[in-house]
């Protein structure tokens, strides 16, 4: 098994076994990165194979200083940003100020109540700018100022997204908790 160090080496003079190597060592973890700003399985692999062929294509420019794997994922996350630019003409959203998110009241939920599948859909239903948004702030942690940035919007909008996101995942999973039926409701 090759060090990164070697495999960085190998993939900047288009060796095909370091490139393969690296592929398969890091393709899950960046795969998991896509899952989060895509809709659907299918589209997390085309962002995947986007985002390894810019890591092919760029990886003469890492310059070892700082965190291998957090490239990688910086890399996912711009490339399914650059992905979700293109491809938002094509999908129906609602625009923030037509979307009115009813605060359930709860502030928190246990851990151990929600499967890893149910968070993740819950997280996949909420509309692509919600999620874009929620995901930069709450997983990759960027500042709301970056995301504007990065999505070309007002930082007031970000913050605004991130908080009827908050509002939306709260709503869906006190909805969640009752039909499970694990807790009485409480109202």
């Amino acid at each position: 098994m090759m060090s990164d160090g070697q495999l960085i080496e190998g993939c900047a003079r288009h060796d095909r076994k370091a490139q393969q190597e690296l592929y398969n060592r890091y393709s899950g973890f960046l795969l998991g990165v896509c899952m989060r700003y895509a809709t659907d399985k299918a589209e997390a692999e085309d962002i995947l194979q986007e985002s390894f062929l810019k890591i092919f294509f760029n990886i003469k420019d890492f310059s070892g200083t700082g965190s291998f794997i957090g490239w990688l994922r910086k890399i996912a996350v711009n490339t399914a940003i650059t992905h979700y630019h293109k491809h938002l003409k094509f999908r129906y959203h609602i625009e923030i100020e037509e979307f009115i998110s009813v605060e359930t009241g709860v502030s928190s939920f246990e851990e151990d109540l929600f499967t890893s599948d149910e968070l993740y859909k819950v997280l996949n239903e909420l509309p692509a700018g919600y999620r874009m948004v929620f995901n930069l702030y709450a997983v990759e942690g960027y500042k709301h100022k970056e995301i504007a940035e990065m999505l070309g919007i007002d930082t007031n909008t970000s913050k605004s997204q991130y908080s009827r996101a908050k509002g939306v995942i709260r709503e869906k999973l006190e909805k969640l908790r009752k039909l499970k039926g694990k807790y009485p409701a409480s109202d």
